[in-house]
């Protein structure tokens, strides 16, 4: 006899055995699929199987690749497959479609809530009919949930299922979603095979028609989907063709391809090995440069693609430019850069081909050229200061991937995270974070433009359309991207490095000489670049400056280009003033101390004049003059032209300024001879002004200064009388 002490332990024992043999085993559950060939949808849906260990098994890829997959063609190759499993008795079965499904859990999970169903089938539900309406009537009533059958998936025992699909007889065109309705709803097979449906997404997500019902839910370094409506967290999630492009959003997270603990876990997946690689080997790259409109910056552009760390005997180079304005850069660029290239093709005004014409040749090009392993596609507009970038998207290994550009300052990017009912852009809940960096990974997104890498291969198989950048009335992107996706091709954006920016074009005018210089206000990052010293940004912290005389202040401020092109805008201009007193210009029509010059106001420069002296010379100035505060205001702001045949120097004077800025526009020695700057009260001269260098100094009072006589060439100066 057992004493009584025992009997505890001998009752918690069993209890645990008990426990033991309820507790469903993930061993006894099995995962069929349908799936004729292995797409990115079906990779997808792998990837989550086996994250979670699933055993699965893939009907019908044997039968090669069918378009689209058949409704009827699943439901026979299920009940073939199910035949070997028709006696198993402690065997579950899950089907489910693979190209729109992923799982947000484990087999566990997935067990545990079917045997909570207390039924031997369980379909997923949906919140509207299909295929029939007529049958709503039939359906019956229920007190919570969605009412209605969806058939995309279903789990239950293997001898029940075998039984449900034993009267299949149909073709393989023939809906299975009407297949296994009928047989929901008779009432004998109903109660027979014991079916019910998955009412409130336990087990089963299916989007139709619950978009606003199902949110990320972020939990310990993994993420799952949760139903608002019910309060549950699916383990599979699935879509059909209206709601696929949520499940790729979705697919970004699930089940822990990115989290805020790990970032993004399938980044370094899969990649492409380009290390120690021979210039001869590397992979033939069709860049096509796309310039469709009037774009700033075009010469840096250019300057940009040279710096391209990629061998450029494996580039074949393909210009497309539709601007009568920027046929002579081209030209330039081409008659310096062609023959480094492995080809060379270029298509002008003259070629009278519109944006989605150009973009289909391109891509044809590379369709048709074996040696073509991916087309890289780039607007002009795009500032890719990335020279690693080619790299960089090879080597992520994806058949269509943008790296993620923006506007400075901007949320205006190259990428959709979401699109709206009409097929246009939508915001994305990870939309800003994207952008501006805070999340950062490899996002499928519906819709990418300006800058992105296509594999070749694809260009030759399942997107063998000759015309991709066409559809209906779409723009070329539009188009482009709604075939992809037609065709169940995933478009990447990366944004796990910085690859550079986009150029604002919407005020961009063709009117002047050197139109960039009008470029400030859109886009000022590009325009300091272009024009502002290398070297200034160490003068504004103190490095750099010099002091030639006392209070004078001489430092660089801006590039040869800056200088070469104010001259040459004031050149082209040509009305330079007489150099007498009496000039219309100014207030009062007189002039004190007049000089051979041109205002800035006379080309229409003033507003962008006053935005480069409020950017750059008050915080300089600032800094020199401790205490001092400057708004940059200035009533006159000229270039002065000085020859030793028309005006070779400048009386004594004081300028009508706090301080005044005067900056040397061309080489002295080289240009022009003589010239400078002396100060009466100090006896001090600069006689040898460097060009794109500033001079800055007192107006009033104490810094009484001539101009000194240029004895040979010409000799320019810009000058702006600040705080009068």
């Amino acid at each position: 006899m057992l004493s009584p002490s025992m009997a505890p332990i001998i009752f918690l024992l069993c209890l645990l055995m008990l426990t033991a043999c309820s507790k469903p085993k993930k061993d006894n559950l099995l995962v069929l699929t349908v799936a004729t060939e292995e797409t990115e949808g079906f990779q997808r849906f792998r990837q989550s199987a086996k994250f979670f260990n699933y055993d699965i098994k893939v009907l019908g890829l044997d039968e090669g690749d069918q378009k689209p997959l058949g409704g009827g063609q699943k439901v026979r190759l299920l009940k073939a497959a199910l035949e070997n499993y028709a006696d198993k008795e402690d065997l579950v079965i899950l089907f489910t479609e693979s190209d729109n499904a992923l799982f947000a859990s484990g087999p566990t999970e997935i067990l545990k809530k079917f045997k909570q169903a207390a039924s031997r089938v369980v379909f997923s539900s949906e919140t509207l009919i299909y295929p029939d309406r007529r049958l709503e009537s039939k359906y019956p009533q229920v007190r919570e949930g969605n009412r209605f059958l969806g058939s995309g998936g279903f789990i239950g025992s293997a001898p029940f299922l075998s039984k449900m699909l034993a009267d299949w007889s149909g073709p393989d065109s023939a809906s299975d979603q009407l297949f296994y309705t009928k047989v929901f709803l008779d009432p004998e097979k109903r109660e027979g095979l014991n079916i019910t449906l998955d009412h409130r997404c336990r087990i089963f997500q299916n989007l139709n028609g619950a978009l606003d019902n199902v949110v990320l839910k972020f939990e310990k370094g993994r993420v799952r989907a949760r139903n608002l409506a019910f309060d549950t967290l699916p383990v599979l999630i699935q879509s059909n063709e209206a709601t696929k492009l949520q499940l790729n959003y979705l697919g970004n997270y699930i089940p822990q391809s990115w989290t805020f603990e790990t970032g993004c876990t399938l980044c370094g997946e899969g990649l492409k090995d380009l290390t120690d690689l021979d210039e001869g080997v590397f992979p033939v790259v069709l860049l096509g440069v796309f310039i469709e409109q009037p774009t700033p910056f075009l010469s840096q552009f250019f300057q940009r693609l040279q710096k391209l760390r990629y061998p450029k005997g494996r580039i074949q180079l393909f210009i497309h430019n539709s601007e009568e304005h920027h046929v002579s850069q081209v030209t330039a660029f081409l008659s310096g850069h062609s023959g480094e290239y492995l080809s060379v093709k270029a298509l002008g005004p003259d070629d009278r081909l519109d944006s989605a014409e150009a973009r289909d040749t391109a891509t044809n090009l590379c369709r048709q050229d074996p040696r073509c392993e991916y087309f890289f596609s780039l607007n002009a507009e795009v500032v890719l200061e990335n020279p690693d970038s080619l790299r960089i998207l090879i080597r992520q290994n994806k058949f269509v991937l943008a790296p993620l550009v923006s506007r400075i300052g901007k949320l205006w990017s190259n990428f959709w995270g979401a699109l709206s009912a009409e097929g246009y852009y939508a915001r994305s809940e990870d939309y800003m974070d994207i952008v501006q960096g805070r999340r950062k990974g490899l996002w499928n997104v519906p819709y990418i433009s300006s800058v992105y890498l296509v594999q070749g291969g694809l260009l030759r198989s399942r997107f063998s359309n000759p015309k991709p950048f066409h559809h209906g009335k779409l723009d070329a992107d539009m188009a482009f991207c709604h075939n992809l996706r037609e065709q169940g091709i995933f478009m990447f954006v990366t944004n796990q490095q910085p690859f550079g920016h986009i150029l604002s074009l919407e005020d961009y005018e063709t009117t002047h000489l050197h139109n960039d210089l009008w470029q400030i206000f859109s886009n000022p990052e590009d325009w300091k670049e272009k024009y502002i010293h290398e070297n200034y940004t160490a003068a504004l912290k103190g490095k750099g400056v010099e002091t030639p005389c006392p209070d004078v202040y001489w430092f660089p401020i801006f590039t040869d280009a800056a200088c070469d092109e104010l001259v040459e805008e004031m050149e082209n201009f040509g009305q330079w003033s007489r150099g007498d007193n009496t000039d219309s210009r100014i207030l009062g029509g007189y002039e004190n101390v007049p000089t051979i010059d041109i205002h800035m106001n006379q080309i229409h420069f003033e507003r962008h004049w006053y935005r480069f002296l409020l950017d750059y010379i008050a915080p300089i100035t600032e800094h020199l003059y401790p205490g001092y505060y400057t708004q940059t205001q200035f009533e006159l702001a000229f270039v002065v032209r000085y020859k030793p045949d028309e005006q070779p120097s400048l009386m004594p004077h004081h300028d009508a300024s706090t301080f005044t800025i005067n900056i040397a526009l061309n080489r002295v020695g080289i240009d022009y001879e003589g010239g400078g700057c002396r100060f009466l009260r100090y006896n001090c001269s600069i006689r040898a002004p460097r060009k794109g260098w500033t001079l800055l100094h007192p107006g009033r009072l104490t810094h009484y200064h001539e101009g000194l006589p240029t004895t040979r060439g010409t000799r320019y100066i810009a000058v702006s009388f600040l705080d009068p």
